[in-house]
């Protein structure tokens, strides 16, 4: 009687606890439904392949011819400014004016006790007394002219037209370059323009120019 008692305890309370957690499959419940009641896990989504193929290299895009023709316009580069021009005269010949006494050539030659000579070729059209090339001068910088004669009016005075002698050449010695003097010029000057012709730049520090040469005294 007892043992009956105790199976009766035991199947009730398996009642009851089949009660509490829900029909099964066995039990009548819908399998369907209880499958579908935790949702499962959706794979992520991955894009579909594009169906046209995409070049590995885009083509760099040509502008259309408006474009261009709106485009701003280039800026030129700015143009280097030039060196400053040098106190110092070039030792080359130079065209002063409209006179016509030109110097074409200068030999200057230093002598043994430091003075020096200058042979000048000179060129003008001497027409006679009244019209010809009558001196010429060796000037400083600072256009100081050299003259032996402190009172000849030129470097070299000229005494006579050469109207058969073109172009011709005159000297003159005793010379004096003042100490740390190394550029002079040499002008030749006629009776009727004055000066303003042709005119040399002798670098005396040089042996020779484009129509000059120097002679140092060793």
């Amino acid at each position: 009687m007892n043992r009956f008692l105790y199976l009766s305890l035991v199947a009730a309370a398996a009642l009851l606890l089949v009660a509490a957690c829900g029909p099964t499959p066995m039990q009548g419940g819908d399998p369907t439904r209880a499958a579908t009641s935790v949702p499962a896990t959706q794979p992520p989504h991955t894009p579909e392949a594009s169906s046209t193929p995409i070049p590995a290299t885009q083509p760099r895009d040509t502008p259309e011819p408006h474009d261009t023709a709106q485009a701003s316009p280039t800026t030129p580069a700015p143009t280097e400014p030039s060196p400053p021009a040098s106190s110092t005269p070039s030792p080359s010949p130079e065209t002063i004016g409209t006179a016509n006494a030109d110097v074409l050539y200068v030999r200057a030659v230093e002598a043994a006790e430091g003075t020096w000579t200058f042979h000048v070729t000179v060129q003008h059209p001497d027409t006679g007394w009244e019209d010809y090339a009558d001196g010429w001068d060796v000037l400083t910088q600072d256009d100081t002219v050299l003259k032996p004669d402190p009172d000849s009016p030129f470097t070299r005075l000229l005494l006579h037209p050469h109207e058969s002698e073109q172009p011709f050449t005159r000297s003159q010695s005793g010379i004096v370059i003042p100490p740390g003097v190394t550029l002079v010029r040499v002008r030749a000057h006629d009776l009727v323009d004055d000066f303003g012709g042709r005119e040399v730049v002798v670098d005396l520090t040089a042996l020779s120019g484009e129509d000059f040469e120097v002679e140092r005294n060793p």
